[in-house]
């Protein structure tokens, strides 16, 4: 046998020249692998740079084609209100109500057949004639009404880089009567995006289909030799991308090339994206990469040199050397801590690689399910199988370098150990260890069970706002370092308090659960669902940078939430959501902001409609400033006495006698003037408000009534509209019954008008409080008829008086089929013996339409608008007279 030191030294020599060799291999597969990844990032920028420019230009497509469309409909209404009401005003009528005031309009003009302007929204716009101009003979030449799009000729002012939209008119008998004219600046296709988005280089253009450049954001580089049209002719039916040389622009710069044909109009958005650019990250990544290897491998070199002199240098030392050092116990047999004592185990190089129970006490040994004979002189990683014995050799090893150790430990899921949480403490003594283990398990379940009771929502079993506002901050620098993105979901249940209030705070509990259920089924397993409070919901999805990702996750919450809850007693919620979405970081950088935002954008979504979803918009935060600041002031307003009625008469169509009226709420701010209802009575509905402007409503058209009682006026019926939330524990009987009552009027002077979505659902107290109001004498309207979804039978059980037939429909009455639909209402309402009101006779024509068809009453504009009430007496009420002459 060769001596050991024989053997070390062999093993060493071996060492000796290994080490380089191994550094020398690893160095010129670090290069290999450099090369390569570096091949690789390269054709992957050319790859991402043509699915960027194809990305962009798909966009630009589709703002191209929405804003053509937004002229071919400004176009259309400028057409219709010319071709119905011919008027030199006209332009300056629309311009007035707010068309037309966008810098982006150069010209908007009508031409009379002879191709001279009639109307026009400035002077000096077109030349006096454009009877020969091509886009005024081919109107004249075609019969077509469709909207045509070319640049503005050179004969129009601010030519060139103008978009020029002309659409054919038609007089009475379909001849030729003209076209409109609308010159926009090119400029407003082009901003769609800037350098900051497409680079330096970047470049936007709009071409024809025949592959003639229009318009293009800054200076022409696009080259005019026909090579638009070769490459639309080797891309899709719908466009395509790819690589343009240095020579296909005439600034010299190689791009990356992305078409889309507009699906509607002859035209191609087209984005060129610099390869340059594209490349740049690759190239850097490039040099970091390849000074990245010469550092390591000179360190290779230099450490595998210094690992071979060390090698050559070292000699054999002791090893497996057992020494136990005696030590006092810590605890005693009758302690309830467990005590042990481990000697460390080492390798051939003298590193410690386990430890050896070499004495513990009966409690101690109880823990793991064993006797003390049994657990002494055995190795720990022969007790602690697995993950959980190379944990504790760890904890030991931390020990034995510095001294100390204390943790508390969730204990290894077996059936070995009898306790779930125990308190280590690691005590260097000699070399050896004292360990104590204290079972602390009960302690960690009741701080368990006060973390989730802290942390999560007793009716849904979700996470709640604590545990949000204290999970987010570690999550956002978490996301920051990997740069994942986080999208944070604000998310409201629409008519959740009806829900509430109809049925009960039972059922609006049991909602509650069910949606967060269905909520929860909508989502990936790692993101998190929380109950932010009452009927309000927050969602977290990490990762979350992509938008359209984030918004498809919204749309199925929208959809999800559309869909009507089955609750108990065969209940069926029907209730959407509005979901505000912020992102990370580019919304906020902390959990309160994000937040925040979010909320803001929900808002927003409720303010359009509710059942949508929206992303946080900067804008958006002042709008819902002014908001708060209406609510404040519409709080104010109330208290101050600031809201009054106007009247709108409805009378007889045939004879033009009054009949009745309705009254109208209308509000006048001290500093702001006359505030829309438009902007008031929602945000009245939604915080509530709605219900003491509904009483002072009541309160003032009747107090009204009396007076014009008492000034011996002629008295008719006025109808006050009633918000469905007035409904609910007979408030509007009760007020309506005290305001008869104080005012000494019959029931009959009063009517009450509800809308049709008051009617959507089982809204059995609703129905009720409506039969209460019958009994006293007050007539129902059913108003905006034709807008909601009120059924036949609903009106059978409802019994409403009168049916008021929404504007859009009358609107429509010298149109066919919109005469014929008119019709069938009327006849519809006569067989449930209810009176048909028409809303919204702005027309003579549509009054003699309406007399043909046996419309009971009229109400519109043409008759009268809504008027204060001293107007009113003196038009109206002071001697009977024919409204319709």
């Amino acid at each position: 046998m060769k001596p050991a030191s024989s053997s070390l030294s062999r093993t060493n020599y071996y060492l000796a020249i290994l080490w380089p060799l191994l550094a020398i291999f690893c160095c010129l597969a670090y290069w290999a692998v450099t090369v390569s990844r570096a091949n690789t990032e390269a054709e992957q920028a050319d790859a991402d740079l043509l699915k960027e420019a194809d990305s962009y230009a798909q966009a630009y497509e589709q703002y191209v084609t929405r804003s053509i469309a937004q002229m071919d409909q400004i176009t259309m209404q400028l057409k219709y209100g010319w071709e119905r009401a011919p008027s030199l005003t006209v332009i300056e009528d629309m311009r007035a109500d707010g068309m037309f005031t966008d810098q982006a309009f150069v010209f908007v003009g009508i031409v009379g057949a002879d191709g001279r302007v009639r109307s026009s929204s400035k002077g000096g716009g077109l030349p006096h004639s454009v009877a020969q101009m091509p886009f005024f003979l081919q109107h004249k030449n075609n019969n077509s009404t469709a909207l045509r799009v070319d640049l503005a000729p050179r004969g129009l002012e601010g030519g060139g880089e103008r978009v020029l939209f002309t659409r054919r008119l038609d007089s009475a008998d379909e001849e030729f009567d003209g076209i409109v004219v609308m010159a926009v600046d090119g400029d407003y296709f082009t901003s769609f995006v800037g350098a900051s988005t497409l680079g330096h280089d970047g470049l936007l253009t709009l071409v024809d289909t025949e592959g003639k450049s229009w318009i293009e954001q800054g200076a022409r580089t696009f080259t005019a030799d026909g090579r638009i049209l070769r490459l639309r002719a080797t891309g899709g039916p719908t466009g395509g991308s790819r690589p343009i040389g240095a020579d296909g622009f005439r600034d010299g710069v190689a791009r990356a090339l992305g078409w889309r044909d507009s699906p509607v109009y002859p035209v191609v958005a087209m984005v060129a994206l610099s390869r340059h650019e594209g490349q740049a990250a690759a190239l850097m990544s490039w040099k970091a990469g390849r000074d990245r290897v010469f550092a390591v491998s000179a360190c290779l070199l230099l450490l595998s040199g210094l690992a071979s002199v060390l090698s050559l240098r070292a000699a054999a030392r002791e090893r497996d050397q057992e020494a136990v050092r005696l030590a006092y116990r810590t605890a005693t047999e009758s302690a309830d801590e467990g005590f042990y004592m481990a000697a460390p185990l080492r390798d051939r190089k003298g590193q410690i690689v386990d430890f050896m129970v070499v004495d513990c006490n009966e409690r101690g040994a109880s823990f793991y399910g064993m006797r003390r004979a049994e657990l002494v002189g055995r190795a720990v990683s022969t007790i602690d199988h697995g993950i959980g014995g190379a944990e504790v050799i760890a904890t030991y090893q931390l020990a034995m370098s510095n001294g100390f150790y204390e943790e508390d430990r969730r204990m290894p899921a077996n059936d070995k150990v009898t306790i779930t949480w125990g308190r280590r403490r690691v005590v260097r003594v000699g070399d050896g260890l004292a360990v104590t283990l204290q079972d602390i398990s009960e302690r960690k379940r009741h701080e368990t069970e006060l973390e989730r009771l802290a942390n999560e929502d007793p009716l849904t079993g979700l996470r709640n706002r604590s545990w949000l506002l204290n999970f987010i901050p570690a999550l956002l620098d978490g996301t920051a370092r990997d740069g994942a993105g986080l999208a944070l979901l604000f998310i409201d249940l629409d008519e959740f308090k009806h829900v509430n209030d109809s049925h009960g705070h039972a059922v609006g509990d049991q909602l509650l659960t069910v949606a967060a259920r269905r909520l929860g089924t909508l989502l990936r397993p790692g993101d998190q669902v929380v109950r932010f409070g009452g009927d309000e919901f927050v969602v977290l999805l990490h990762p979350g940078q992509d938008e359209r990702a984030i918004a498809a996750v919204a749309e199925r919450i929208v959809a999800a939430f559309k869909t009507p809850f089955v609750l108990d007693e065969g209940i069926q919620a029907v209730i959407g959501a509005s979901v505000g979405i912020s992102l990370f970081p580019r919304d906020g950088a902390d959990a309160r902001t994000l937040i925040r935002h979010a909320d803001i954008a929900m808002y927003a979504a409720k303010d359009e409609g509710k059942g949508q979803y929206r992303f946080f918009d900067p804008r958006l935060a002042g709008e819902v400033s002014r908001r708060v600041l209406l609510k404040e002031q519409l709080t104010g307003a109330i208290e101050r006495d600031q809201f009054f009625l106007h009247y709108q008469p409805r009378v007889d169509p045939a004879s033009g006698t009054l009949l009745s009226m309705e009254a109208l709420v209308r509000w006048r701010h001290p500093d702001a003037g006359m505030v829309s209802p438009g902007d008031f009575i929602p945000l009245a509905e939604s915080s509530g408000l709605i219900l003491q402007i509904g009483a002072l409503v009541i309160e003032k058209a009747c107090a009204q009534l009396a007076a014009w009682r008492e000034g011996g006026m002629l008295l008719v019926p006025v109808s006050i509209n009633v918000s469905p939330m007035q409904f609910g524990g007979r408030g509007v009987v009760r007020q309506l019954e005290s305001a008869l009552r104080r005012h000494g009027l019959p029931a009959a002077l009063v009517e009450v008008e509800i809308t049709e979505s008051a009617m959507m659902g089982d809204h059995a107290e609703i129905a009720a409080e409506l039969a209460q109001l019958r009994a006293l004498g007050i007539k129902l309207h059913l108003d905006d008829f034709g807008t909601g979804y009120s059924s036949l039978s609903q009106l059978r059980a409802l019994k409403m008086d009168v049916l008021k037939v929404d504007r859009t429909f009358t609107a429509e009455l010298e149109q066919a089929d919109g005469k014929v639909f008119f019709e069938a209402i009327v006849s519809m309402a006569h067989a449930l013996g209810m009176t048909v009101v028409a809303e919204g006779v702005e027309t003579a024509a549509q009054l003699r339409i309406l007399r043909e068809l046996g419309c009971d009453e009229v109400q519109g504009f043409y008759i009268a608008r809504p008027l204060p009430a001293h107007e009113i007496e003196a038009r109206f009420l002071a001697a009977p007279i024919d409204a319709c002459a």
